[in-house]
């Protein structure tokens, strides 16, 4: 027989046999498909127990664990009388979990581009969205009626890799699906649901998934498939891949499909959460939707901005998303025309000054103005978004700027290690986690014996040493690195050693070469007799951040230094279950960020869970949580405005603090090897800072500040068919058209020109105002009182309203009379702004009139 060409060439066909599990282990299935099982200790042990290394191997993924299956063990676990028992228990739990009532409220849905679940799904990068799948979980534990929205990507964000000289090396390895807590969403048909996004003048078809999250769910939209061409399969391929082209569809595919998968599925939301600015396109389909329905465009935005809540996480300017004018236009050009706009008014909404054509369209500015509600991500965040974001308000100053805050936090569930969590229960009582940011439950750690509790703590730091020096050997075995180094390395990891952590995304900012400022004071810090110091270092910097990237080539030559040899240590492929171990394992943990450029910060937070010691820049989250008797800081305000001599400040006072109190603290030892000082900071931290920081906490404060006004607002906005909200946006409209004819009738106040006014003599003003036919009723009047702090700077100092004396035809006369409580040189005017009781703050009808 001859074979030819034609039949010789291999023709291969995809198949999936799936495996199948005896009935008696039919509840793996369903609980391996609900991420719940990533927070609860004993489904966690579950599926631990049926075959440890390979659980490991498959990044602890237990659906790809149960298809991967060997028979032979299938049937072993089904005859296992102990393993079945377990299983029953753990499905017990799951189904009363389940069977909770949601907790009453609006219906949220919560759109974010990343999402941190587990290390088996590949949907985050960094921080951002490892917060977002701790708030998700928590809404799950809360009961709250919330379900989340974003994409899912086929290959993520890079896993990390290293050379010998510590170039960044980018590997992206493709997710399963198949192998992943997800399900297809079908439609009424059966069928799996797609929806159609425009882009660039052609349609994108998104499959759209289900990822069950305890008792809510996660639908991610995905493009990679057959429908859709090869460009437009890689928009879900890779998170923050690609270019600034690349990011605005991934941002119209998030916004604009996100809303119509939801529409889709009949989910009608109350409220939409916006976790930065990346879904802000999300109120732009929203308003099309309203104006299809037959709304104006001004009655739109008032409906698209009474349930509508955008979370900021950048303290800075150049982190917002931008696009310039010319991208925008090639692909959202027909959006304008659908909203019943001209292209200026569309592009204005992300714009400062909307006559600027070299402007950026902005990503933050468009969500401010399409969203009522505005928060930072911890106090000082607050600060520094309101200061930011003064400009979009002319005629106010930053500490009267809407923007509010709530601190950030961590899911307690998740990332306490079970041993400190077996502990705490002893004392902290039953079922106390449902109250877990009560502090006078922590504070009941005093109760447990010091040597107890060191003993817990210095067991996770041993397991963490010891997961380090597997991986050390493993990665530099794979690097080529010499056996003679790595031997070296191993053998001078001391588990008696003071541990400290630093584990972060490697952005400049982060400064995490600051300790090498002074290699000098350094190598005497980690080397001295019996008193051994470690610094674990790992993260990783963004492909096209050559400066992270330098950053972390300059700690492995660090590292590789005789003198700082297993002192100095770098682990690649930072993830979460690392970021478990560090937390968990560490003694301290540092950071150093510049001043004020941390939003937050929540890897210290999981450190102060599990007693890990904070030292750490008073920026961000220790802004709030630092306590002297609980950690270390190094200030918040700056010394120099020269970076370069404030770092050598900051390295300088951290070997002065490390070698003064953290090292003779940690070593002062009594007879039963125990340094009670230092315990005294551990159970410090725990009682009187972790009970902050709790997710629950957080879940709190957005429902308490955000959810409940948004949920009010919503509900009396869209009575009779949206009547009141039309009736406001008509209102302003009005407003708007007749501000500008305002003037000052008459004006008596102190001749503060020639006359002081003495301390304690009442201020006294009386003004008369044409209104121009606005209703005085629906204006307000205010005295504001400014301390000059510099040519271009004021601050307000005092803020008193005028009553409205009388009113007849167009003019309104206001009076007040007070004691100003000021003394010094102060400047004041009077300044006239709309009021109506829609409106959320004074910024909501951004118009001032000074009298």
């Amino acid at each position: 027989m001859t074979l030819t060409q034609t039949n010789s060439e291999m023709k291969l066909k995809r198949i999936f046999i799936q495996n199948q599990l005896p009935k008696e282990l039919e509840p793996l299935n369903r609980l391996s498909h609900n991420i719940w099982w990533s927070w609860n200790f004993d489904a966690q042990e579950l599926f631990n127990s049926i075959d440890p290394d390979r659980f490991v191997k498959l990044n602890y993924n237990p659906v790809a664990l149960m298809e991967t299956l060997d028979p032979i063990r299938m049937q072993e676990l089904a005859k296992d009388k102990a393993f079945l028992k377990k299983l029953k228990s753990v499905e017990k739990q799951f189904d009363a979990y389940l069977a909770e009532p949601m907790k009453k409220g609006p219906k949220l849905a919560y759109f974010s581009m990343e999402y941190g679940l587990h290390i088996s799904l590949k949907l985050y990068s960094g921080g951002l969205g490892v917060l977002a799948g701790d708030y998700l979980k928590e809404a799950s534990d809360s009961n709250v009626n919330l379900f989340g929205v974003g994409l899912l990507y086929r290959y993520g964000y890079f896993n990390q890799g290293l050379s010998m000289n510590g170039d960044q090396i980018h590997h992206y390895p493709a997710q399963k699906f198949t192998q992943l807590p997800v399900e297809p969403v079908r439609n009424a048909d059966g069928n799996w649901l797609k929806v159609s996004v425009p882009i660039q003048g052609r349609i994108v078809r998104a499959k759209v998934w289900k990822l069950p999250i305890g008792r809510i769910n996660l639908y991610l939209l995905d493009t990679d498939h057959e429908d859709n061409s090869q460009e437009d399969r890689a928009l879900t391929h890779m998170l923050y891949g690609g270019d600034n082209e690349h990011r605005l569809k991934q941002e119209i595919l998030l916004g604009i499909g996100g809303v119509r998968a939801i529409e889709a599925m009949g989910l009608e939301p109350e409220v939409y959460h916006l976790n930065e600015g990346h879904a802000a396109f999300l109120s732009i389909e929203r308003l099309k939707n309203h104006v299809g329905d037959g709304m104006s465009f001004n009655e739109a935005v008032e409906a698209v901005r009474a349930s509508s809540l955008y979370t900021t996480h950048t303290p800075v300017p150049a982190g917002h998303d931008h696009f310039p004018e010319h991208m925008l236009r090639e692909y959202l050009y027909h959006y304008a025309g659908e909203l019943g706009i001209d292209w200026y008014d569309f592009v204005a909404l992300g714009r400062l000054n909307p006559d600027d054509s070299g402007e950026d369209f902005n990503m933050s500015k468009l969500s401010i103005r399409l969203s009522q509600r505005v928060n930072g991500v911890s106090k000082l965040h607050g600060e520094v978004s309101r200061e930011m974001f003064t400009s979009l308000y002319p005629g106010y100053t930053a500490e009267e700027v809407h923007i509010g805050y709530v601190t950030n936090s961590v899911h307690y569930p998740t990332w306490i290690a079970n041993e400190i969590h077996d502990l705490y229960s002893t004392q902290f009582g039953k079922d106390w986690v449902r109250d877990q940011s009560n502090k006078d439950i922590w504070r009941k750690i005093h109760n447990i014996d010091d040597k107890k509790l060191f003993d817990v703590r210095h067991k996770l730091k041993v397991r963490l040493l010891d997961y380090v020096r597997e991986k050390l050997e493993a990665d530099m075995r794979r690097r080529g690195e010499s056996p003679r180094v790595t031997f070296d390395i191993l053998s001078k990891i001391n588990n008696d050693a003071l541990v400290l952590g630093f584990a972060r995304r490697f952005a400049t900012y982060k400064r995490a070469t600051l300790l090498f400022q002074n290699e000098e004071r350094l190598r005497e810090l980690v080397n001295q007799e019996g008193r051994p110091v470690i610094f674990l270092f790992a993260g990783k910097a963004h492909p096209a951040d050559q400066g992270g990237q330098d950053l972390i080539r300059h700690i492995i030559h660090i590292s590789k230094k005789p003198e700082f040899a297993g002192k100095v240590i770098f682990l690649e492929d930072y993830n979460m279950e690392m970021a478990k171990l560090l937390t968990q394992g560490v003694d301290i943990w540092l950071n150093t960020p510049t001043r004020p450029l941390e939003a937050s910060g929540t890897s210290g937070m999981k450190a102060a869970l599990n007693g890990s010691v904070n030292f750490s820049v008073l920026d961000g989250w220790w802004a709030e949580g630092y306590r002297p008797d609980a950690g270390w800081a190094l200030p918040l305000e700056r010394t120099y405005e020269d970076q370069h001599l404030q770092n050598e400040l900051d390295a300088e006072t951290i070997y002065r603090i490390m070698e003064e109190e953290i090292v003779p603290t940690y070593f002062d030892r009594d007879k039963n090897g125990i340094s009670k000082t230092w315990m005294s900071y551990v159970k410090q931290i725990i009682a009187e800072v972790a009970p902050t920081f709790t997710m629950k906490r957080m879940m709190d404060d957005y429902y308490e500040r955000f959810y409940f006004p948004l949920g009010k607002s919503q509900k009396a906005a869209s009575k009779s068919n949206w009547k009141p909200a039309k009736e406001f946006a008509a209102w302003k409209q009005d407003v708007l058209t007749t501000w500008g004819g305002i003037e000052v009738v008459e004006s008596k106040t102190h001749d503060t020109v020639n006359h002081a006014l003495p301390l304690g003599e009442p201020f006294v003003a009386e003004i008369t105002l044409d209104t121009n036919g606005i209703d005085p009723r629906k204006l307000l009047l205010e005295a504001c009182f400014y301390e000059r702090l510099g040519e271009d700077e004021i601050k307000l100092r005092r803020k008193e309203v005028f009553e409205l004396k009388k009113s007849k035809g167009s003019r309104a006369t206001w009076s007040i009379s007070l004691d100003p409580r000021l003394a010094g040189v102060y400047e004041y005017g009077f300044r006239l702004r709309p009021n109506h009781p829609m409106m959320p703050h004074a910024q909501d009808l951004n118009l001032v009139f000074w009298a």
